[in-house]
C-alpha cells in the first residue's frame, strides 16, 4: 500500500519524508501537476504532490485533476490525504482553526473535467458521503492532537461539515458569499471536491484537512482583513499541517474497511467489450480488477 499526500496552497514540501526519489508521469489526460516525490515516512510508503506545483504557478481552474489521481493510481495509492487552504462561512471556524469536512457542495462549472468516464464508457458512482470516513477520522483524530501540543493551544478542530468548492481564481462576492454563509455551509475552497470525485472513480479512500486562512466576504466586521494576515495565517497552518500528515500517515490502517474501494462494483453501466479500445486502455489502472 501507498498513502498519497495533496499539498496545498503553502505545503510544497513534506518534511521528515526519506525521499526516494521522483516520479514524472505522463498520462491518458496530460501532466500533472508536478513531479511525484517518493519516499517513506512513519513506516509507510509515500507519495507527495504539490497540487498547484512546486512553483505555485497553477490556478485552480487550470489543475488536472484526472492526471493527478490518475497517476496516484497508477503509483499503487489506495489511501489519500489532501490538505487545503479555505474561507470559513460561520462565526464559529476562525482562522487557523481546521475542518475534516464529510459533504462537499458542488459550485464549479467544470464536471466534464471531474470524470474518468465518458468517450464510451458510462459508470454512475454512488457519492452520498464523499468523504471515506475511516481517513476522515484518522485526519480528525490527528489534527486534534497537533492542535492539543500546541502551546498556547488556541486551534479548534471541526470533524464534519460541508465544503463549497466554486472555481476561482477570484473569491467570492460579498453576495455570494451570504448565500452560503445562510444556508449554513462551513467553508469554502476551489479544488477538493474534483479530487473526492476522481479519487471515489479510481477506487482511492480520500479525506482532506481544511484550513481556514479567512473569512469569507460574508462577515463584514472582518472585511478589512489584509493580505499580510492572511498570508500569516497560512504560514502558520502550513506548520500545522505539515505535523498532522505525519501523524495521519503512521495511523492509516491498511487493512480499514469502507465502501470506497470497491466503488466500481456495480457503477459501470457499459459492457467493457463495448468500450472503445482507446478508452478502455486510458481507464486501464481503474478497471483493470474487473476484467
Amino acid at each position: 500500500m501507498s498513502i498519497g499526500i495533496i499539498g496545498g496552497t503553502g505545503l510544497y514540501e513534506l518534511p521528515g519524508l526519506e525521499r526516494l526519489g521522483e516520479v514524472r508521469m505522463e498520462t491518458p489526460f496530460g501532466a500533472p501537476s508536478d513531479a511525484f516525490i517518493h519516499g517513506r515516512l512513519a513506516g509507510h510508503d509515500v507519495h507527495f504532490l504539490a497540487r498547484h506545483g512546486r512553483a505555485h504557478h497553477l490556478l485552480p481552474s487550470e489543475l488536472n485533476h484526472r492526471a493527478n489521481i490518475w497517476a496516484f493510481k497508477a503509483l499503487g495509492v489506495d489511501a489519500l490525504l489532501a490538505v487545503s487552504a479555505v474561507g470559513s462561512l460561520q462565526s464559529a471556524l476562525a482562522p487557523r482553526d481546521i475542518i475534516v469536512p464529510d459533504q462537499f457542495f458542488d459550485r464549479t462549472k467544470a464536471s466534464e473535467r471531474h470524470t474518468f468516464f465518458g468517450r464510451g464508457a458510462v459508470a454512475h458512482i454512488a457519492f452520498a458521503e464523499p468523504v471515506c470516513p475511516a481517513l476522515r477520522a484518522v485526519l480528525a483524530a490527528a489534527a486534534r492532537e497537533t492542535a492539543a501540543a500546541e502551546r498556547p493551544a488556541a486551534r479548534r478542530v471541526q470533524d464534519g461539515g460541508t465544503y463549497v468548492n466554486m472555481e476561482g481564481p477570484a473569491f467570492s462576492t460579498r453576495a455570494e458569499s451570504e448565500f452560503h454563509h445562510k444556508l449554513g455551509f462551513d467553508a469554502i475552497g476551489m479544488t477538493a471536491l474534483a479530487e473526492a470525485k476522481l479519487a471515489r472513480e479510481a477506487e482511492i479512500c480520500y479525506a482532506t484537512l481544511a484550513l481556514v486562512t479567512d473569512y469569507d466576504a460574508w462577515n463584514r466586521e472582518h472585511a478589512a482583513v489584509t493580505i499580510e494576515q492572511i498570508v500569516g495565517h497560512l504560514h502558520a497552518n502550513t506548520s500545522f499541517a505539515r505535523e498532522a500528515v505525519a501523524r495521519a500517515i503512521g495511523a492509516v490502517d491498511p487493512a480499514r474497511t469502507c465502501g470506497c474501494r470497491d466503488a466500481l462494483r456495480h457503477a459501470l453501466i457499459t459492457p467493457r467489450d463495448a468500450i472503445p479500445p482507446e478508452t478502455l486502455e486510458s481507464l486501464r489502472p481503474i478497471l483493470d480488477r474487473y476484467r
